[in-house]
């Protein structure tokens, strides 16, 4: 039997993962838009990053028949189950900068 904590860091425990995922705490959002609020992340690795949580099944993706194409990506019941483990992570961070 492997770790549970190992399996859950093979799902988000990269740098941009989790900070996609909380970004899409709050709702569906296109992909332009999503990609401004993760600072720093390069347009392969946003690629990649939604492509793995899309394939891990913690993400999904629509994309709109329109010209151009519009992108949207919103959390799936399973990233949703991850809600209480990235809030804890934020209110932490916010707590430690501040001391």
């Amino acid at each position: 039997m492997n770790c549970p904590l190992h399996y859950t860091l093979n799902l988000i425990g990269n740098k941009w993962k989790p900070l996609v995922l909380f970004h899409l705490l709050d709702g569906a959002l296109r992909s332009g838009i999503l990609q401004k609020k993760v600072p720093d992340i390069s347009n392969k690795m946003f690629t990649q990053t939604v492509r793995e949580l899309e394939k891990d099944g913690l993400i999904t993706r629509k994309v709109f028949p329109v010209v151009p194409p519009k992108v949207e990506y919103k959390l799936s019941e399973r990233g949703r189950s991850l809600e209480h483990i990235l809030r804890s992570m934020d209110a932490w961070g916010l707590q430690d900068q501040n001391e």
